[in-house]
């Protein structure tokens, strides 16, 4: 196969240095329709590819949390654009064969694809297997004509097609639309520049009835000046919801500590009213954005070294909690472990050497980690250590590595 491949990429190369200027209108449109048909049966193999790497467990066995994350690393993905392969590799390798077979041959498109799974699915719940072979055939036929939306608008007519005696009894279909809605609901946070977020995601109806309750009185305008488009009202007042929420003091704690929003700034700064402030995410806030956070939260001090090293806060205790977690938070920022994004509400702190061994409880013993990497440190063959200039770093076990060069978590630096 990688031979193949090797001499599928070459010929694409020559593809590339061929102008398509000289072509003709028959012949763009030619090339166009064949270069898709190339990228959908190279996206049958990435999937399988795919698949079989998460199958294999690889990625576990290389220290990554999921295969999402490995994939981040490997091919330079974003989190979503990962988590959506994976999510793909698992719905072609579950889709019926000859729906495989179609999308191989670059008759069918991936996000076809998925949408064939689903509609032939709900059939067979409804229908049996026999109905569900029917609606494949016709569902790859109309996949040739209709884009994968109006593919999905169709198929919830597709008994109507190819099993009308019953395409009236509603109820078994309802609750398999209910299903597949219940394994569809998922909400995804990117991180953009200058710690904006994006939110993409499907809600359940229920979910999508309670969010349009809680935000649907604070998204009306405020009044006759109120020049907010309609997507920035909805913005603002999902976070007056989430600061209703951090009020009710009803949240779960997080790694000890109530949940709450960490911002680092200088006292004189702040009381000069000159300072920028630092999320405990690592990223800027304004002057005018810190001043407004502390008129309405308690300031929490915490203690820099002339470098911004934050001092070690020296309770002697097996837990790390209060003072010194935040100490930890302000250091490493979010798991310290090579190539994990996860914040610090998600991570534990660990003790490098272990408390039973007679570790201490500071700072220079300690790291942050999430639950998955707390977990493969303790069970696995990575060591860590603080380096010199107090920052964790990893060393990777010999099968992995065999210069086992130390590795250092980047996505958390602040400079």
């Amino acid at each position: 196969m990688i031979d193949e491949l090797v001499r599928a990429e070459s010929a694409v190369a020559t593809c590339t240095d061929t102008a398509a200027w000289p072509l003709s209108e028959h012949e763009l449109i030619a090339a166009l329709d064949a270069a898709h048909r190339v990228e959908q049966r190279l996206a049958a193999v990435k999937l399988a590819l795919v698949r079989e790497v998460d199958g294999r467990g690889t990625a576990l066995a290389q220290g990554a949390s999921s295969t999402a994350v490995w994939l981040r690393e490997r091919l330079r993905l974003t989190i979503p654009a990962a988590r959506r392969l994976v999510d793909l590799a698992v719905c072609v390798d579950a889709a019926p064969t000859a729906v495989r077979d179609a999308l191989a041959a670059g008759a069918v498109s991936v996000e076809q694809v998925r949408v064939i799974a689903d509609t032939v699915s709900t059939v067979q719940t409804v229908a049996g297997p026999q109905v569900a072979d029917k609606a494949v055939g016709v569902l790859v036929d109309w996949a040739g004509q209709f884009d994968p939306m109006l593919l999905r608008k169709l198929g919830t007519r597709i008994l109507e097609h190819v099993a009308p005696d019953i395409a009236d009894d509603a109820a078994a279909a309802l609750d398999a639309e209910a299903a597949r809605a219940a394994r569809d609901r998922h909400l995804t946070i990117s991180e953009q520049t200058n710690g904006r977020l994006r939110l993409t995601g499907t809600l359940d109806a229920e979910t999508a009835a309670l969010l349009r309750a809680a935000i649907d009185p604070l998204s009306a305008p405020a009044g006759p000046d109120d020049n907010r488009r309609a997507g920035q009202r909805r913005h603002d007042a999902l976070a007056d919801v989430c600061r209703l929420a951090l009020r009710s003091g009803e949240l779960p704690d997080s790694g000890g500590d109530p949940a709450q929003v960490v911002v680092t700034t200088s006292y004189d700064g702040l009381t000069r009213q000159l300072s920028a402030g630092t999320l405990d995410t690592g990223f800027r806030l304004t002057p005018e954005t810190v001043r407004r956070l502390a008129c309405d939260a308690a300031i929490l001090p915490a203690v820099l070294g002339g470098t911004g090293q934050v001092l070690d806060v020296g309770r002697q205790r097996r837990l790390i909690t209060g003072p010194l977690r935040r100490a930890l938070v302000l250091r490493d920022s979010g798991c310290a472990f090579p190539g994990c994004d996860r914040p610090p509400r998600w991570c534990d702190a660990h003790h490098i050497h272990h408390w039973a061994d007679g570790g201490p409880t500071n700072l220079d013993n300690a790291v942050l980690l999430c639950g998955h990497h707390h977990r493969h440190i303790h069970q696995g063959d990575w060591a860590v250590r603080l380096a010199g200039d107090s920052r964790p770093e990893f060393t990777p076990p010999a099968w992995l590595d065999p210069d086992q060069l130390p590795r250092r978590n980047h996505y958390h630096r602040r400079t």
